[in-house]
């Protein structure tokens, strides 16, 4: 069973430096037993970037459609596991108005970072919170997770202009801002008429990533984890999108000449 000085002792190994920001995308299951549970897991991560900016995603698009459409950042759980939902709940932790891709963040420049989502029309916007964790040179922890789960590819997309990636029309949605209003918003979904779930090809960035330095192994409890530089991953899989922009969906395999 891990404790919280393992896992902090973990943190300092991967070389990552309290001042960092992190964007930590999690399976508690595959971090394994620590004593305290996914609090501990927390407590860690918060403790160790406090001079820093630690961040979870705290997406909502499996609940919000044009059924469910009002979207209130202080009730709305997050779809995406144990850690982030308790992360919402803490002292400090503020969220960003995206209807279905928000982000939760804690530390001193966490409120300006996550500000102005209210005003994105499609899920991962050029400008928005994805895209500038390369702009703020932040790293990104799959702990327990593959690029199925890293968000941030999609980012990389939206600024490549990849082709069949949204649905034909905005959706309707509402967001209950600070002062209570209610604001109108429309924001593309994400949508490809060949599949259910586009960042399913991700993991063919793989061993891209590792080659390129991008991405190293690391481990986190018992979790096989991939650290990953969020500016080289944009470089890379610009690299390899202005090859072919679809080619995620249309290959099997990224040739390697295309990051020569």
């Amino acid at each position: 069973m891990y404790t919280k000085q393992d896992l902090t002792a973990q943190i300092q190994t991967m070389g990552l430096r309290r001042t960092d920001a992190v964007m930590l995308h999690s399976s508690m299951k595959a971090i394994g037993e620590v004593e305290g549970g996914a609090d501990t897991v927390l407590d860690a991560f918060m403790e160790y970037f406090s001079e820093g900016l630690f961040m979870t995603p705290a997406h909502t698009w499996a609940q919000m459609s044009e059924e469910y459409s009002c979207f209130d950042p202080k009730r709305e759980p997050a779809c995406v596991g144990i850690i982030p939902n308790l992360f919402l709940k803490r002292q400090g932790v503020v969220r960003s108005l995206h209807p279905t891709h928000s982000i939760a963040a804690f530390g001193p420049m966490a409120a300006e970072y996550i500000s102005g989502e209210e005003n994105c029309t499609t899920p991962c916007t050029p400008g928005g919170c994805w895209d500038r964790l390369r702009r703020i040179h932040a790293k990104i922890l799959l702990a327990g997770v593959t690029h199925i789960r890293n968000t941030f590819i999609h980012s990389v997309e939206e600024v490549m202009d990849v082709p069949e990636r949204f649905t034909s029309e905005p959706v309707p949605f509402q967001i209950r801002m600070p002062d209570g209003c209610l604001k109108d918003v429309a924001v593309y979904r994400h949508y490809n008429p060949h599949t259910a779930h586009i960042s399913e090809s991700f993991d063919k960035l793989s061993e891209v990533f590792y080659t390129t330095g991008a991405a190293r192994k690391v481990s986190f409890g018992h979790a096989q984890c991939i650290l990953c530089d969020a500016e080289k991953l944009f470089d890379v899989i610009c690299k390899v999108l202005s090859h072919e922009r679809n080619c995620l969906m249309e290959r099997e395999y990224i040739p390697s000449e295309w990051i020569m």
